[in-house]
């Protein structure tokens, strides 16, 4: 077994590319090539793959039938991809142990195998390639009661741990609510050109738009109104009016870790606005 994060374990933080899932596949292929027994080979994979799919593996009727067994196997492991690649590796790592004449991929073909996935090995670990850094947001809001603060850290935390699993909807979807929320922070906040109105995001983000009209923050309200609109649509985001079933698209990983890390420098950014309008240094 590899040394991996515990918590892949348990929950999966994404599926596998299917260009990698397709790259194994044809080295598993090359390996059970080899020697006069093709059966035993597709079903010493099988043992391997049915594990990481938390499946049972019963010996096939035939060839055909283990290819197939085989196949629906490793599909149903690549929901997890750290758990389909520790399958891969164990599979080759004990067939190498018992039958060192069979040659199994080195370790650099098998990174270049899963690079679409964003893992490598580096033994005995595997490792994510592309780690998810959040965007930095204060823990600490001098302008925010303690009650507000600490909903802020909650929902930032559960983004993160969201994405960890990576469910990458509910992921924007708790980091997209957070964004609706600190804006309701500027509801009767005083300005140069008077008091902030509305009372959600759409009509408090217009006004504090309108009151700083020619400025910085007059732009960075249009970025942040377009990010949150992209984000609602049936035809963007999909995570807040639903979605076109008809043509549903399910938000990737890498572009949910994006969509998050936009909207926590835009909170960032909010936070900063908040505590200058209410005078708090």
């Amino acid at each position: 077994m590899l040394n991996l994060d515990k918590a892949w374990r348990f929950e999966s933080p994404g599926e596998l590319h299917p260009g990698s899932l397709n790259a194994v596949d044809d080295l598993v292929g090359k390996i059970c090539s080899q020697g006069d027994d093709r059966k035993r080979m597709l079903e010493h994979f099988k043992w391997y793959f049915a594990r990481a799919a938390s499946s049972t593996s019963s010996p096939s009727s035939d060839e055909s039938w283990a290819q197939t067994d085989l196949d629906s196997y490793m599909r149903h492991a690549a929901k997890n991809a750290p758990l389909f690649i520790e399958a891969f590796y164990d599979a080759c790592a004990d067939l190498q142990t018992s039958n060192p004449a069979i040659a199994v991929p080195e370790i650099a073909h098998v990174n270049r195998a899963i690079a679409e996935s964003g893992y490598e090995l580096r033994l005995p670990n595997l490792v994510s390639r592309n780690p998810y850094i959040p965007v930095s947001v204060p823990e600490r809001v001098a302008s925010l009661t303690e009650q507000a603060q600490a909903i802020v850290q909650q929902s930032l935390t559960e983004s993160e741990k969201l994405l960890a699993e990576g469910r990458a909807r509910p992921a924007v979807q708790e980091i997209l609510w957070l964004l609706e929320s600190v804006v309701t922070a500027f509801q009767g906040v005083e300005t140069a050109q008077g008091t902030i109105q509305g009372d959600y995001f759409n009509k408090i983000a217009g006004d504090l738009q309108r009151h700083h009209k020619g400025q910085v923050q007059e732009q960075v309200l249009v970025w942040i109104k377009s990010l949150h609109g992209f984000l609602s649509s049936p035809s963007g985001g999909r995570v807040r009016h639903g979605t076109n079933l008809k043509e549903d698209v399910q938000i990737q990983i890498d572009e949910a870790r994006l969509f998050c890390n936009l909207t926590r420098s835009y909170i960032t950014y909010l936070i900063s606005e908040h505590e200058r309008l209410s005078g708090i240094k």
